[in-house]
């Protein structure tokens, strides 16, 4: 059995659009009827979302008939959750909150094998098919994407040293925190915000690595894959649903 090609590790890097979608819903059913919508990645979060990892697993098995790539975010920078993680099949990770070369560097390390990183080993876990990819060992971080999650203005002033850690594949704006720890707080539309954005995808550019970003505003996701975005989330399950049982209810309401 061949180890699973990861596209979307494979897109980025070749400067083709990654459109995702968020999934903070923990549900196995809705990843399942999203990942046959056509998206290219979808975003399982688990640290803003009731999620834990045997609900996870189930999310992961519901993408498999589909090419969609599941993106998995821990709730934190975390050794052993990330091994967990790896262990049950996940690819790509979102890790949040990565504010120094430092903490980038870590993260890596997590997802790699010695002598190149801290990863336990398992002998047949789902990550290998069970013990059927027979190089998954020697192969494994050739299809393991690190994507790290600027968020801080700690971050911002560490942004080209993150983006130059061997490893990390992308670096992704949080626009909610990052708005929150400049002084915007809920407005992230704001055109200082932003502005900001756009500034910082350019610098990540500029450094050498791939930006991606999350906005549910149509406008703004254009923006920002103008400015040079190369993964980018434009919704999520739980605003498609709020959002669109809203507006079914008030036609029929007047």
């Amino acid at each position: 059995m061949e180890l699973p090609v990861n596209a979307f590790k494979r897109g980025i890097y070749a400067g083709e659009q990654q459109i995702g979608l968020w999934c903070s819903l923990a549900s196995h059913l809705t990843v399942e009827i999203l990942a046959g919508s056509g998206y290219d990645w979808l975003l399982i979060d688990t640290e803003h979302s009731p999620n834990e990892l045997p609900m996870v697993f189930s999310q992961l098995q519901a993408c498999m008939e589909n090419s969609v790539q599941p993106i998995v975010r821990p709730p934190v920078n975390d050794q052993v959750i990330i091994k967990r993680y790896l262990d049950a099949g996940v690819q790509s990770f979102l890790i949040p909150m990565v504010d120094t070369p430092e903490q980038a560097a870590a993260a890596v390390a997590y997802t790699r094998y010695p002598p190149h990183g801290v990863r336990g080993f398992a002998a047949a876990s789902r990550a290998s098919r069970f013990g059927r990819v027979k190089d998954y060992y020697s192969r494994a971080h050739e299809e393991i994407c690190v994507l790290v999650q600027i968020e801080s203005e700690l971050a911002l002033e560490n942004v080209e040293a993150i983006c130059a850690v061997p490893g990390v594949d992308g670096v992704f704006i949080g626009p909610g925190d990052l708005s929150a720890a400049i002084g915007y707080l809920g407005d992230q539309g704001n055109e200082k915000v932003v502005s900001l954005i756009e500034q910082l995808t350019g610098r990540i550019v500029a450094a050498g690595n791939r930006p991606g970003i999350l906005t549910g505003d149509e406008a703004l996701a254009k923006r920002y894959i103008a400015a040079g975005c190369i993964f980018t989330a434009v919704g999520s399950d739980a605003g498609l649903l709020a959002r669109g049982s809203e507006a079914l209810a008030r036609r029929f309401r007047g």
